[in-house]
């Protein structure tokens, strides 16, 4: 099956924003099984947007088209999309009914803009927008599916997720794909696929294996194709379990888990609590545990300690210690997590301290230096690192890894 995309917006073209939507779409289509032929940007121009359909039309199964479904008079893709399948706008109740319902619950008044947008195009198939006002709109022509959706991404998202891939699906046109995402951290790409080397040679040919590294961790998607779901997802697990016994210390989670969600149920389950001392991560770490829902049942809190004086003073980190090997060593680290979990009365603590850049190294301490320390009540163990030159990767890294030491640790069954 071959797709178009097709971008409406004069904001793309003069880069006023970047076009994020055709990048989910397309990976959304390969996880699917859909060859993506062609992504085609366009002005909010009557002559544009048609041309691009009909060349779109005459080399694809599947068009799909995001923006100018506004409520302005800049918005003009269903008045093309009326002129290019021979049809006219007519009134949708049930798309009125949703956008009032929607526009009460938010204390906002209707008017005749608004209005407007439950006037739909008579030959099309309405799909709902659970998130917004303007719903997606589905025609079929001559063989090709033309789905037309907002531009505001979220919306795009759900219509995508909800309406159109389960229609395809419906239609006989996707095969059944069963997805499986397992997340590691702390070994690179390469070492990664030569330690797993054997196990993805012999994976069976319906089972597709992709590498997705990123600065929090590289995640392993399995991808499973064919007719058979019950047989593809029980294959995918029994892949995953052959590959936990290769990799037993370095999987973390899967699918969207992230760190801080797997770190979390850990300590709920030893009923235990955590406190974060933080210099050159600048209190990332707080922040990552704290976009977890009910974070606050085994995290206590954090202190930011970026200068010395805070490092001393509330952490306890002694003068002589700075003064002997420095911020960024060994020795600092750990007091600074023996000390905040001392001082917030947790049952583990994580520290971090190093130079993230991108100036303030030396010889002996490049930039990109990172000591991390875990402690608990018993035991403390610390680990230098040396990442890149790259700030904001730094920080990111320094704070995935920090919490991967007191995984392990938990883990390992410490308290």
């Amino acid at each position: 099956m071959k797709a178009e995309i097709i971008t409406i917006g004069d904001e793309i073209l003069i880069g006023q924003i970047v076009d994020t939507n055709s990048a989910w779409m397309a990976e959304q289509l390969n996880l699917a099984g859909v060859e993506v032929y062609q992504i085609t940007s366009v002005h909010d121009r009557r002559e544009h947007i048609l041309t691009a359909l009909k060349e779109a039309g005459e080399r694809a199964d599947l068009v799909l088209v995001t923006g100018g479904l506004g409520p302005t008079k800049d918005d003009i893709t269903k008045t093309c999309l009326c002129e290019f399948f021979d049809t006219r706008l007519v009134f949708h109740e049930p798309t009125l009914n949703h956008i009032t319902e929607k526009y009460k619950n938010r204390g906002v008044d209707m008017n005749k803009l608004n209005r407007g947008q439950a006037m739909l195009p008579e030959s099309c198939t309405v799909l709902f927008n659970a998130e917004g006002s303007a719903p997606g709109m589905w025609f079929e022509r001559d063989g090709t599916i033309y789905v037309s959706m907002p531009g505001v991404p979220f919306e795009m998202k759900w219509i995508m997720t909800h309406e159109v891939l389960p229609r395809l699906v419906g239609h006989g046109m996707l095969d059944v794909i069963i997805h499986k995402t397992v997340l590691t951290q702390g070994v690179p790409e390469s070492m990664l696929a030569i330690r797993i080397e054997d196990w993805e040679n012999a994976l069976p040919p319906y089972i597709k294996l992709a590498y997705l590294p990123g600065p929090m961790a590289v995640r392993l998607r399995l991808t499973a194709t064919g007719s058979d779901a019950a047989v593809l997802q029980a294959e995918i697990d029994r892949q995953v379990e052959m590959l936990k016994k290769l990799l037993p210390n370095d999987i973390y989670g899967y699918g969207q888990e992230t760190m801080a969600e797997v770190t979390g149920k850990l300590l709920m389950e030893k009923n235990a609590r955590l406190a974060v001392a933080e210099s050159c991560t600048g209190g990332h770490i707080s922040h990552m545990l704290t976009l977890v829902p009910g974070a606050s049942r085994w995290y206590t809190g954090g202190i930011t300690a970026y200068d010395n004086n805070v490092k001393t003073s509330v952490l306890g980190v002694l003068p002589e210690t700075l003064e002997q090997y420095g911020a960024v060593s060994e020795q600092t680290a750990i007091e600074m997590a023996q000390g905040v979990r001392r001082l917030l009365n947790a049952d583990f603590a994580v520290a971090t301290t190093g130079i993230a850049g991108p100036d303030g190294g030396t010889e002996d301490k490049p930039v990109g230096t990172v000591w991390i320390a875990v402690a608990s009540r018993t035991k403390f163990i610390a680990q230098k690192y040396v990442f890149g030159s790259n700030r904001e990767r730094n920080i990111l890294r320094s704070s995935q890894t920090a919490l991967q030491m007191l995984r392990k640790l938990l883990v390992a069954g410490e308290k």
